[in-house]
């Protein structure tokens, strides 16, 4: 089964082949990218939540592919900043990883309470003339933690640095990718799409047997 994951980066998509490929049985699922069918440009997100622009890219992406489509939006909430940066993650600073870290420390600084959460949404959108028939499909992946007063890890990337994972007693770059995949919020948001995925792909082929009397 094909499925469009509303992407360009070829490190997501490989990671999400081999994890959907997993947890969802008895079907091979080839991943491609917007590239791979010729999207070009940008899908501008102009959602204020995770799920609305996880939608918004996974339903561009399907009415031009006419594939069933997987997109994703994900980023860190902080309690004392009032959910920020949330969808504004990766551009919280207008800089890169770096920039968005220091801001991000600035607003915090003298801050008792560091109660923050990485949080994942993914969207699953089914055109017509899929092998699968449904509505869409959304699942919200979250890692709860604190945000630290200085970066610790070498590993990961974003905010990673500065996010405290106490049931580990490590921040999320000093995880090695199979440890972090565990936790993650986008590993929980993964492990519950492809759940949903097999139940539909698990009725599609119910769907096929009475059809021909099988």
């Amino acid at each position: 089964m094909k499925i469009l994951i509303a992407s360009r980066n070829r490190a997501k998509i490989k990671e999400l082949e081999v994890l959907l490929g997993a947890y969802v049985d008895g079907v091979k699922l080839e991943l491609v990218s917007l590239d791979d069918v010729g999207f070009e440009g940008e899908i501008e997100e102009t959602g204020t939540t995770f799920e609305e622009n996880a939608l918004i890219k996974a339903r561009a992406g399907a009415s031009f592919s006419g594939l069933i489509t997987v997109a994703d939006d994900s980023g860190l909430t902080v309690e004392a900043l009032g959910g920020a940066p949330g969808v504004y993650s990766a551009r919280y600073s207008g800089g890169g990883d770096e920039e968005n870290n220091r801001k991000l420390l600035r607003e915090l600084a003298g801050v008792k309470d560091r109660s923050a959460a990485f949080v994942c949404c993914m969207a699953a959108v089914f055109p017509e003339g899929a092998p699968i028939k449904s509505d869409p499909v959304v699942v919200t992946g979250r890692a709860e933690g604190e945000i630290l007063c200085a970066e610790r890890g070498d590993n990961g990337f974003g905010y990673d640095p500065l996010f405290w994972f106490d049931p580990l007693g490590k921040s999320f770059a000093e995880l090695d990718p199979d440890e972090k995949n565990a936790v993650s919020h986008r590993g929980e948001a993964v492990k519950k799409l492809a759940a949903e995925l097999g139940k539909k792909i698990a009725e599609a082929k119910e769907e096929v047997w009475r059809k021909y009397g099988l």
